[in-house]
């Protein structure tokens, strides 16, 4: 086993309270610019450019737009873009917005600047202001979240949903959302304190070979993140899903001690989310619970809790963390370097 203190990962998991307060702070007023640019415009739908944990992001936006905003939020298929040569239409109602850590992507700048062509409004989500992704959109969103040196992201995700709830709360208008969202960089901290022992919790699972995690509503994205975290550090099979369908055929993967990853925070899912957890725990499955819910807690052989009182529409922000922390520290059980995994660069550039 490596010092886990001394590695990337680590250092930028614990700074993600601190980069979400400087992205609060710093890109307010241009979020609230390409907000006023909406309204404007009446923007009506958004289409997302992603890829990876950026498109994860993507997924946290179409529940997010769509419940708080009433937007229709659908995820770009950019090969119609770079390999089939037939983008589609966006028409003058949409943004068209780009979401990359790097900005590199050729695939993720191609749909954006087609969308410019075309006429429609695009924004970019980036780490790097500067970037192709940054020049080639009309908005941009910076991160502020510094250099990430390791290969798995975890501050710039959680710097993408903090961007995209930014957004949302700039286009309500609503002071109690601002509100909320300005304190989740300390919910967040709170969070990594709530874990520390989470060395021992990943011993447990130093030998499984595969898995799902689960989660619907908004953390349907905090489900395809954990599960992307898992394979990235971990090496371990791991597919994502709703509960609802998990229902529809996948749950006859479930035999004795088959391990089940549960998002299950307070909310309007979290009775679903319940119901889902009677169901594989009478099928014999193994549940990792990540709530603030006593009651979902205890349906776990493991639990892993949230702090009380976030909003189920930010939980993604919190929820993530146990997740990364549970990779991180599963992958130093295995004697894995968990800043760079085999054969995974730091910037992917498709087409």
């Amino acid at each position: 086993m490596i010092e886990l203190q001394s590695t990337h990962v680590h250092r930028e998991i614990h700074e993600q309270p601190d980069v979400l307060a400087r992205l609060l702070q710093a890109e307010c007023d241009a979020t609230e610019g390409l907000a006023a640019e909406m309204k404007r415009r009446d923007i009506q739908y958004v289409v997302v450019a992603a890829r990876g944990t950026s498109d994860n992001a993507g997924r946290y936006a179409q529940y997010l737009l769509g419940s708080v905003n009433r937007l229709y939020v659908g995820l770009a298929t950019p090969s119609l873009f770079t390999i089939y040569n037939a983008p589609p239409n966006f028409g003058p109602h949409a943004l068209v917005l780009g979401i990359s850590q790097s900005g590199k992507s050729p695939d993720i700048v191609s749909v954006v600047s087609e969308a410019k062509r075309q006429g429609a409004l695009t924004a970019a989500i980036t780490n790097f202001s500067e970037s192709d992704l940054a020049q080639s959109a009309e908005f941009v969103i910076d991160l502020h979240a510094g250099e990430e040196k390791a290969v798995a992201a975890t501050k710039t995700y959680t710097a993408e949903l903090g961007a995209i709830a930014l957004l949302s709360s700039c286009l309500s208008g609503d002071r109690r959302q601002r509100a909320a969202l300005e304190a989740i960089p300390g919910q967040i901290r709170q969070a990594l304190a709530m874990h520390s022992t989470l060395d021992r919790i990943a011993e447990r699972y130093r030998y499984m070979q595969q898995c799902v995690t689960i989660g619907r509503g908004y953390n349907y994205a905090t489900a395809f993140e954990l599960a992307l975290k898992l394979k990235e550090m971990t090496y371990t099979v791991v597919e994502p899903y709703s509960s609802a369908d998990f229902l529809h055929g996948p749950l006859a993967v479930i035999a004795q001690g088959f391990p089940v990853i549960v998002i299950a925070p307070s909310g309007t899912m979290l009775p679903e989310m319940k119901s889902f957890m009677g169901t594989a725990k009478e099928r014999g499955a193994e549940l990792i619970v990540i709530s603030d819910d006593d009651e979902a807690l205890a349906l776990g052989r493991v639990a892993l809790p949230l702090p009380a009182g976030v909003p189920e529409w930010l939980s993604p922000l919190c929820a993530i963390v146990p997740g990364q922390l549970l990779a991180m520290h599963l992958a130093n059980a295995r004697d894995l370097d968990p800043d760079q995994p085999r054969a995974l660069h730091k910037v992917t550039e498709t087409r």
